[in-house]
């Protein structure tokens, strides 16, 4: 008989309910926060089973927002792609600067490594699917590209993937013998990549123009970052781009447009302080060389990047080696 553990808002306090709720679904799927439209009235249900080294997880809720923050992201034990099936109503998945609008029958990836964010416009039921990263690499090349790009159920594919899915998960809690389950769950993951290999070639168009745009990008930025007056503003002007775009261009990276241009800085004076022929050129004159305009700001985060002061990292470089 399948082991399948249920959990519901049904009979706990409304005042309780929304830490309930968090606290369930946190054990169930991933760290996560839910933020419920309606608190007092809020009501939620999750049935889970491991099912062919795969969980499966049923979510039946009200209209909630559902984030999972870098930090939960830097917590989570094993991260996993979740498949994100809607079976009933409309959510939008966000990640990575995506945005992608589910309806009854569609389907996208999330990856726990990273943050996401989920709204869910009223009532509704997800079936979600968390699949090891290495086993969905079978199924799915370079899955991270595939982050909430929908597999929709009018395709030729989605669809049957999304009816196969939830009549599967219907018999399994029915008593399906366990050997036809695992079964079943190689069809669905052989499903799965399918469906991604029929969408590919539009996805790999828009990501190709995205990834074209990003290099244009990055190389106007290691050609001025020595820059004073470097601005995200300046860059998205040369690049005949919006700021707004460079942002989304760098959710990818786990990195802001800002922080990128201060990670090369400080890389840049790293070499210059490690090179021999500069040693007689002082810490502040290549720190200002290097777009910085403060000596102070320039050796607290050379410390908090490198662990040591500039002088000390420029004195440990250029010692002469034991012999």
């Amino acid at each position: 008989m399948a082991r399948v553990e249920s959990y519901s808002t049904d009979g706990i306090e409304s005042s309780r309910r929304a830490a309930y709720w968090n606290d369930r679904a946190s054990e169930c799927i991933v760290p996560l926060v839910s933020d419920p439209a309606d608190r007092d009235r809020f009501r939620g249900s999750i049935r889970r089973s491991e099912v062919g080294g795969l969980a499966f997880i049923d979510v039946s809720s009200e209209a909630q927002v559902v984030r999972h923050t870098r930090e939960h992201a830097s917590r989570t034990r094993t991260p996993l792609f979740i498949v994100q099936l809607q079976v009933l109503g409309e959510c939008t998945e966000r990640q990575i600067g995506r945005e992608t609008r589910l309806r009854a029958g569609d389907l996208t990836l999330c990856d726990t490594a990273r943050g996401y964010e989920t709204c869910f416009y009223g009532p509704n039921r997800m079936l979600m699917l968390g699949v090891h990263r290495d086993r969905l690499r079978r199924y799915v090349p370079d899955p991270e590209r595939m982050t909430a790009v929908p597999v929709r159920a009018r395709g030729a594919v989605g669809g049957l993937l999304a009816s196969f899915l939830i009549n599967f998960w219907g018999e399994y809690q029915r008593g399906m013998d366990e050997g036809a389950a695992e079964r079943c769950v190689l069809t669905g993951l052989e499903l799965l990549g399918a469906a991604y290999d029929e969408i590919v070639p539009a996805a790999a168009a828009s990501r190709g123009l995205a990834e074209a745009n990003l290099m244009r990008v990055l190389n106007f930025i290691e050609a001025h970052v020595r820059d004073h007056d470097l601005t995200l503003e300046g860059v998205a002007r040369a690049c005949r781009i919006t700021p707004r775009y460079i942002h989304h261009l760098f959710a990818a990276r786990d990195e802001t447009p800002g922080s990128f241009i201060m990670r090369r800085r400080l890389e840049l004076c790293a070499q210059a302080l490690a090179s021999p022929a500069r040693q007689h050129q002082s810490v502040t004159s290549i720190a200002f060389d290097h777009g910085f305009n403060s000596q102070t700001h320039f050796g607290r985060i050379f410390r908090a990047k490198f662990g040591t002061t500039p002088r000390d990292y420029r004195r440990a470089a250029l010692a002469p080696e034991p012999p």
